[in-house]
């Protein structure tokens, strides 16, 4: 169960996240507690102007999402998952008990961050052939967990934890709603149910599933979010360019929202 900060004077929370509403990491961990059926406190922090909590909890990275676990902080999302697992074994397991599915699972959580997102995230921050280039890139890497799901690793399973929601697909499902988001907004086509129909099953499933509604902002807030994000970093793009060694997903995902399409653009703030 997930309770809002009101900033009284109640006794301190077992669970304490940090985060923010249009970030998908954020989005990891909300799910993975409700998934558990965890209560926790959840603090919304504005990206644009972060509070001293949180650079305190997260010094190093100084980004969202961070999880305070009786007064232990932990940062970075995969982990976060990882730690809920240990700490809560007993509670609707993320990963599953056979050590090579174990890391197999953080295996392709790995892909998923490294390879699928920042394709995905490249789409978005971009025009003309560097968009159809990340448009390659992101159906090469949809194509290889399409052959996983039907010949490989995940052959006959609902999901890719089994017939249960696992880590990851908590990992990969919450950055997949993002694909239709950016699909509207740029008019290109990621998912096509014809090129992958068991990718695109799996992605339908996931979303219909109680928790991953109660976690996941309307398509209508994150549209409107995306719509001035884009022209952000396009604008960027025109001027200075991105800066060296940025991920365009992080930057297209967790970014501090603009106030207006005509706002300055402000610094990318994300979990890694």
């Amino acid at each position: 169960m997930e309770k809002q900060e009101n900033g009284g004077e109640a006794p301190a929370p077992e669970l304490k996240l940090f985060g923010s509403w249009a970030s998908s990491y954020t989005h990891r961990v909300q799910l993975a507690l409700r998934l558990k059926a965890l209560e926790f406190v959840y603090a919304e922090e504005d990206l644009g102007n972060k509070s001293e909590a949180l650079l305190r909890l997260n010094p190093v990275h100084k980004k969202v999402p961070v999880l305070v676990h009786r007064g232990r902080a932990l940062a970075e999302s995969v982990i976060i998952l990882q730690y809920l697992d240990d700490a809560w074994p007993e509670s609707r397991p993320l990963l599953p008990a056979d050590p090579f599915d174990r890391a197999l699972a953080r295996f392709w959580c790995h892909f998923a961050d490294d390879k699928l997102g920042p394709a995905v995230g490249a789409v978005f921050a971009s025009t003309g052939k560097e968009q159809e280039a990340a448009v390659q890139q992101v159906h090469d890497n949809l194509a290889l967990l399409e052959a996983e799901l039907r010949e490989g690793a995940f052959k006959g399973r609902r999901f890719f934890g089994g017939e249960q929601v696992g880590l990851l697909d908590v990992v990969l499902g919450c950055g997949s709603y993002w694909l239709a988001v950016f699909e509207e907004i740029t008019g290109v086509r990621l998912v096509d149910a014809d090129a992958f129909p068991l990718f695109h099953a799996w992605l339908r499933d996931f979303e219909a599933q109680e928790e991953v509604k109660e976690t996941i902002p309307s398509v209508d807030r994150l549209l409107e979010y995306a719509r001035g994000l884009r022209q952000m970093l396009l604008a960027l793009a025109a001027g200075a360019g991105a800066a060296a060694g940025s991920s365009p997903v992080t930057a297209a995902v967790d970014a501090p929202a603009p106030a207006a399409p005509q706002a300055a653009p402000q610094a990318a703030a994300v979990d890694i």
